[in-house]
């Protein structure tokens, strides 16, 4: 039988808890589901607020229109990453300045992010690969001395922590996303925005609803509403906080089901790493690992290209990532100076993802490793 890359996990609940939605006569969002949803959030990792988005990119133009992003402004981003990471920033009329990854870490290294900062820096966006943090400490400070705000892209980084922080949570803002390939999802796509600084709650709820203070008013705040601000159809339906909310009950067994696979895969792998066949995954000092992704560096672009089609060919689907954005088409176009980041561009060439979903079994995993063993002559 085919093993996929992906599936989404269904706990069971999700079509009980939309056909409530359904039957409540709120379908536009910002109802029941949506509260629930929100407050979880809140509760169980203490971010001061949160708003569900239609998807992690809406979060990400959310916090970009936060962060007063203007055109000419420059944003720091690290070019292994999905283009949402950019392209929020970009719709603002910013310039994207690309940080590379480090050597053994497809995360943005923070010890080359001060040279990249001039007069017109504004934000800096560290995405967590893989559900691991970036170095939170040295970029917190360092977007503290320049007067910087810092857009944690989460989309991969439920329930992982920094020093006992939860991502997401440590930045200005941060932006996590439920697409079908992350480990909960609100119905194939869906995000959250977390607003870390107070001074932006407000503002934050105007833009969600398209520019209206419309949730104030439903809060008895004010006896009518209007056009105030900027903002966006960034509200996702109750259907989909239904679904997400599913999810979210069972989040605990999800992410022990994830850990276990991840575990597993590690542990069998740590021989032919020693052996110099492939790296595995760097967890950094001070992160946790929430079991996001499971992936494999190879020794060359050839070796992944052959693994990639030798496990294909015994029907066990494995991915590459991330093509470095800044030597994508759009920003060659788009930019007089394209720098040179070798540590991304290995990670593009190197680089390759293993099936990791909650229903994978033991037999599927056994067979993952055995196939990868054989290819490596192990």
């Amino acid at each position: 039988m085919k093993i996929d890359f992906n599936r989404p996990f269904l706990t069971g609940k999700e079509t009980h808890y939309m056909y409530q939605a359904v039957d409540s006569k709120k379908l536009s969002g910002n109802g029941i589901f949506t509260k629930k949803c929100q407050q979880f959030f809140e509760d169980k990792y203490g971010f001061k607020k949160t708003i569900l988005t239609t998807s992690g990119t809406d979060a990400l133009e959310m916090a970009a229109i936060l962060c007063d992003v203007k055109p000419g402004d420059e944003v720091i981003v690290p070019s292994y990453t999905f283009v949402s990471s950019a392209l929020a920033f970009v719709r603002q009329g910013a310039k994207i300045v690309f940080a590379d990854s480090y050597a053994d870490n497809p995360n943005i290294d923070a010890d080359k992010i001060e040279e990249l900062i001039t007069d017109r820096t504004k934000v800096i966006v560290p995405v967590h690969y893989a559900g691991v943090a970036c170095d939170m400490d040295k970029i917190m400070d360092i977007a503290e001395r320049h007067n910087l705000f810092v857009v944690e892209d989460a989309a991969q980084a439920i329930d992982s922590f920094y020093k006992g922080k939860p991502l997401g949570g440590i930045g200005h803002f941060g932006c996590f996303s439920f697409h079908e390939t992350k480990n909960v999802t609100a119905g194939g796509e869906g995000g959250l925005l977390c607003i870390n600084d107070e001074r932006f709650i407000r503002r934050a709820e105007i833009i969600w609803e398209k520019g209206t203070n419309r949730a104030e008013f439903f809060r008895g705040m004010v006896n009518k509403y209007g056009w105030v601000d900027t903002g966006s159809s960034f509200l996702p339906s109750e259907i989909n906080a239904a679904f997400l909310w599913a999810q979210l009950e069972n989040l605990d067994s999800i992410q022990n089901k994830r850990k276990e696979i991840w575990n597993a895969y590690n542990e069998a792998f740590a021989p032919l790493a020693e052996k110099g066949c492939f790296k595995t995954p760097v967890i950094p000092e001070g992160a946790t690992n929430n079991a996001h992704m499971y992936y494999l560096v190879c020794n060359s672009l050839e070796e992944r290209t052959a693994l990639i089609d030798f496990l294909r060919k015994h029907d066990v689907c494995a991915v590459f990532h991330y093509q470095s954005l800044h030597c994508s088409t759009y920003y060659k176009e788009h930019s007089d100076n394209v720098p040179v980041l070798p540590y991304s561009d290995f990670f593009t060439d190197h680089l390759v993802r293993l099936p990791m979903y909650y229903e994978l079994t033991e037999e599927d995993i056994r067979l993952v490793i055995k196939l990868i063993k054989e290819f490596y002559h192990a």
